[in-house]
């Protein structure tokens, strides 16, 4: 079947339109996802903010050799049990999510349980089980869970989960960040 020229140019324009929509509609699915991510953590954490409270904020982050500031609309922050004092904020990204440690926290990422649970356990589980996803052509290498430690001199100051893909692990991520720096603090004290 031959097709005219002009019919070629309408081809073409149908299917660059076609890109157009779908690449607006992910955009807006991604933005709701984030929506909904950042709506259970409030719920889950049972404590409600708001919506007054809630500010734009400008974080620095090092993960290049430049600072990079970015700007974050929304945190979850992560409190000591004992007596609900912040010790950290997370930051949740659909690609990443950025824990943030107060600036009065000071704690060495070789603290117990920082590497035998949280790395190891936690996050290097999850890593082990995107690795045989991959493995087993589920998911591509580059979507497998990471993770990068930025720190001031020995202290952590920000740990960057990188592919978490499920909003469930973000929860177990924060959750669990949360008890290992309680933990930390308190072998530091002792």
């Amino acid at each position: 079947m031959k097709f005219s020229e002009e019919q070629v140019k309408d081809i073409v324009a149908l299917k660059e339109s076609l890109i157009e929509q779908i690449d607006k509609h992910q955009e807006a699915i991604e933005m709701l996802e984030k929506n909904i991510i950042t709506l259970d953590l409030f719920l889950k954490d049972s404590s409600f903010t708001k919506a007054s409270q809630l500010e734009t904020t400008e974080v620095e982050t090092q993960n290049k050799p430049e600072t990079v500031k970015k700007l974050v609309e929304n945190s979850i922050p992560i409190k000591r049990a004992s007596d609900g004092k912040v010790i950290a904020n997370a930051y949740v990204t659909p690609e990443q999510v950025s824990i943030v440690l107060d600036d009065e926290i000071k704690i060495s990422d070789d603290t117990p349980p920082f590497r035998s649970f949280f790395l190891d356990r936690i996050i290097g589980e999850m890593k082990k089980k995107d690795t045989l996803e991959a493995e087993n052509g589920r998911i591509q290498r580059e979507s497998i869970i990471n993770y990068i430690i930025n720190k001031n001199g020995s202290d952590i100051r920000e740990i960057i989960i990188k592919n978490y893909r499920q909003k469930e692990r973000v929860n177990e991520i924060i959750n669990t960040a949360g008890w290992s720096f309680t933990r930390m603090l308190e072998n530091i004290n002792k």
